[in-house]
């Protein structure tokens, strides 16, 4: 038994060796079925992160306006999309809906570890549409990419890791050679504000705009790309110009001149509160009116801790429905070219001096967004990203929003909210007590955003 015992412990440490040299000739067997795991039940880090990381991109990177920042949420949510979805049970890959994208596919019979695929796809997609972000955060994309290879290589055979990587990046190569087809939206943080456009003259029509006059915004948005929405989504027209006292555009610049005249003398707590946490429309400060909803979908990932392969599913279809928002807003924007409140009330209402409350800078000075006030861009984003938030959580899932939970330089507070339709409704009546927006402006964009987020959500998503 003393001679047993003794053999045991003499060859334990060769039989152990054989056996971790087995183990780690088995890594490189791919004939291993499903040694990964399948998208569908893996968990959501890898989708979720890459999106937090978008949200400083957006903010910071120069150019990045509400629509631009939209689209590219779309093809981001494209590419990581494409990139997985061969491993996603029960999903439709994009490839043959949209016309002229041309993807890669996965070789037959060949193990991939679709998280890295996904982490490729994310990376090389966010050093395409940032190649002007500030160094700093063009670091963080590295960064990222570097932590989550650290931990799959030590996952996944190195062919399988390479083989992935290689997929994802050709995915995110394709859908961007893709995005460069469409002239009209493509790299358009590099012209933002389009100095030879002349917007139409005439009685309430919009101009360039106090305090800053900057040349319109994009007029030329409404010829970009869309996904699901069509030359049908419009709005219907806004209210007759008139400058009677009695008449309903009159009453609504009354309205907005009243509230923003009680909230400067301190009243009104509750909407200034509800202005200030919806505006994300004065750059830096927070992420645009756009990554507002990508932001309220980092949120319900976290707390809902759902498979990757809906959270992937949900940033595409959320970041589709946020660009084509973008885009046939704008379209109706410079369609009507209604002017913004501020030049109403300036001129009819008697109030020379009358300003809004959007973006202080500390000095007394407020601001205008650059472009036509109808619809308003705020509600359509909203609107529609309700629709995908609702067909992906629910009609009446209710949260509390804490986007900008502890900040300090606005009313940050978080609100509770019983369903996202709320949540975009809410979002829609912020222009009012803001300054901006008629009432017109808010409630025809509610509608025609939750039109284009339908349209998103009937996409061949699943098989």
């Amino acid at each position: 038994m003393k001679n047993m015992k003794f053999l045991v412990a003499k060859c334990l440490p060769l039989w152990m060796g054989i056996l971790l040299l087995a183990s780690a000739c088995s890594r490189d067997d791919e004939s291993l079925p499903d040694a990964y795991g399948s998208v569908n039940e893996l968990p959501a880090d890898v989708a979720l992160r890459w999106n937090e990381l978008f949200l400083d991109l957006e903010r910071f990177t120069p150019g990045y306006r509400p629509p631009v920042s939209a689209r590219t949420s779309a093809y981001l949510g494209l590419a990581a999309y494409e990139s997985a979805v061969h491993g996603m049970e029960g999903y439709n890959s994009m490839a043959a809906y949209f016309p002229g994208l041309d993807l890669p596919l996965p070789e037959a019979g060949q193990s991939y570890h679709w998280p890295s695929a996904l982490t490729a796809a994310y990376s090389r997609s966010m050093e395409l549409f940032f190649p002007t972000a500030p160094s700093e955060h063009l670091f963080t994309i590295f960064e990222l990419r570097n932590d989550f290879y650290l931990d799959f290589k030590n996952e996944v055979p190195h062919d399988v890791f390479s083989r992935s990587t290689e997929f994802g990046r050709a995915v995110a190569e394709s859908v961007y050679a893709w995005s460069a087809s469409d002239q009209a939206g493509h790299q358009a943080y590099l012209r933002n504000n389009d100095s030879s456009y002349q917007p139409p003259a005439g009685i309430g029509l919009w101009q360039p705009t106090f305090p800053d006059f900057s040349p319109a915004l994009l007029p030329g948005w409404g010829q970009v790309r869309t996904f699901a929405a069509t030359d049908e989504d419009i709005v219907p027209d806004p209210l007759p110009y008139s400058e009677d006292p009695a008449s309903p555009l009159y009453q609504q610049a009354m309205e907005v001149q009243q509230m923003v005249n009680a909230i400067k003398q301190g009243g009104l707590p509750e909407s200034r509160w509800i202005a200030e946490f919806w505006s994300d429309d004065c750059p830096i400060l927070t992420f645009t009116p756009a990554g507002r909803w990508i932001a309220v979908a980092n949120q319900l990932v976290e707390r809902e801790a759902p498979s990757l392969s809906t959270a992937v599913e949900l940033y595409a279809r959320l970041g589709m429905a946020l660009s084509d928002a973008g885009v046939r807003c704008w379209h109706e924007k410079y369609r009507f070219n209604v002017e913004r409140p501020i030049d109403y009330i300036r001129r009819i209402q008697g109030q020379a001096g009358w300003n809004t409350v959007m973006c202080p800078d500390g000095s007394g000075n407020y601001f205008t967004p650059p472009f036509p006030a109808y619809p308003s861009g705020h509600a359509t984003f909203g609107a529609a990203a309700a629709e995908v938030l609702s067909a992906v959580f629910g009609q009446n899932y209710a949260m509390t929003d804490r986007c900008h939970e502890g900040r300090t330089e606005f009313n940050g507070t978080p609100r509770d909210f019983s369903s996202f339709r709320a949540m975009a409704e809410e979002n829609a009546y912020s222009r009012i007590p803001l300054g901006v927006h008629f009432r017109m402006d808010s409630e025809a964009a509610l509608e025609l955003g939750a039109g284009i987020g339908r349209k998103v959500n009937q996409l061949p998503w699943r098989e």
